[in-house]
């Protein structure tokens, strides 16, 4: 059996984010959305999951 992994990047106020649980107000900022989806594709990723939190 094979699997497809889909690694997220989470975007809120122009930064990627983790929000713990869906919360708002218990967010970990990782910085330039465009440097993390770089890193992705440098760890061999073909596809993202993409969210605008904002949207």
């Amino acid at each position: 059996m094979t699997f497809t992994l889909y690694p997220a990047i989470d975007i809120r106020g122009g930064q990627c984010v983790r929000l713990v649980q869906g919360d708002y107000g218990r967010e970990t900022v990782y910085g330039d959305p465009v440097a993390m989806a770089k890193r992705w594709a440098a760890e061999g990723a073909t596809w993202l999951h993409v969210v605008d939190l904002d949207g």
